[in-house]
């Protein structure tokens, strides 16, 4: 398939962190809905537990989203890394998880290029990471990027909140101009204005989103955090994204018995480069 042709038709990203436990079934809810949502599935870890072992991927993940693997891009997460670097996650989802052993990797979908990271620091490929992000979307010639990891940069959830070690990370899609970040890890829904790397509003900033609602049980919220417009801590449910050519669409839909939404609209960052430079000489 061409460029063009790739580029012709609206995609659909859906997707949620922190997943299949089998001693709580929700992921079984939260299954429901993919199962009426179509296109590529994203998961931004943890997403067997509480170990990542190959009889949790079986029989808590498979029965559950497993339905979906063949249409799944997932991202690792630090249960996923409690057995050995990960390994039965990579064997798990094979090539739809990138390089064995790596975590990281990016395809593009619709008109959009898509980045899914590892943040895990205990991977052995944590070291090689960030240079081959830089590589990669300065290579990239879609004008809208979206980017997954587990780790969130920024949180409100009172288990675990802000990861300052993923800033690193978040700077080179800041400078890069991706429009959209998803993590996990905090097991609450969450909504950010786009924000620059010192978590200040910018309009041409990342906007991330918290989605840890994908089957394990929900943390709480303490002190909001700047720039958090949107959060819930009482519905599971999936980030649906509608991805345009320019812009896109985001929908939390909720598990079956909740009535918790958000959805809005927004244009792509405008690409890195000029639009970096020129707010420099300012």
């Amino acid at each position: 398939m061409s460029l063009a042709q790739s580029q012709s038709s609206n995609a659909v990203l859906v997707g949620a962190g922190d997943i299949a436990n089998c001693d709580e079934r929700q992921s079984e809810l939260t299954a429901r809905l993919l199962d009426k949502i179509p296109g590529t599935v994203f998961t931004v870890g943890d997403n067997a537990y509480s170990h990542g072992t190959m009889q949790e991927f079986i029989e808590c993940y498979g029965l559950t989203w497993g339905h979906h693997r063949s249409r799944t891009r997932p991202a690792p997460g630090n249960h996923d890394y409690e057995s050995p670097q990960a390994a039965p996650y990579f064997k798990y989802f094979g090539d739809n998880a990138g390089p064995a052993g790596r975590g990281f990797y990016s395809y593009d979908l619709g008109a959009w290029h898509v980045v899914s990271l590892n943040s895990n620091r205990n991977a052995k490929s944590w070291g090689a990471e960030e240079a081959w992000l830089r590589a990669d979307l300065q290579a990239n010639r879609s004008r809208c990027v979206a980017a997954y990891w587990h780790h969130p940069r920024f949180s409100s959830g009172n288990k675990y909140g802000d990861h300052a070690y993923m800033n690193a990370l978040y700077k080179i899609l800041f400078e890069r101009g991706v429009s959209l970040l998803i993590s996990g890890h905090d097991h609450i829904y969450e909504r950010f204005a786009p924000q620059d790397p010192k978590g200040e509003r910018d309009p041409h900033g990342v906007r991330q989103f918290v989605v840890g609602t994908g089957g394990a049980r929900l943390y709480s919220i303490s002190k909001v955090k700047a720039n958090s417009e949107a959060r819930n801590t009482a519905a599971h449910g999936v980030l649906k994204l509608t991805l345009h050519a320019n812009r896109y669409e985001w929908e939390f839909v909720p598990v079956a018995g909740q009535s918790f939404h958000d959805r809005g609209t927004a244009s792509c960052a405008v690409v890195a480069g000029d639009v970096r430079k020129q707010a420099a000489r300012r």
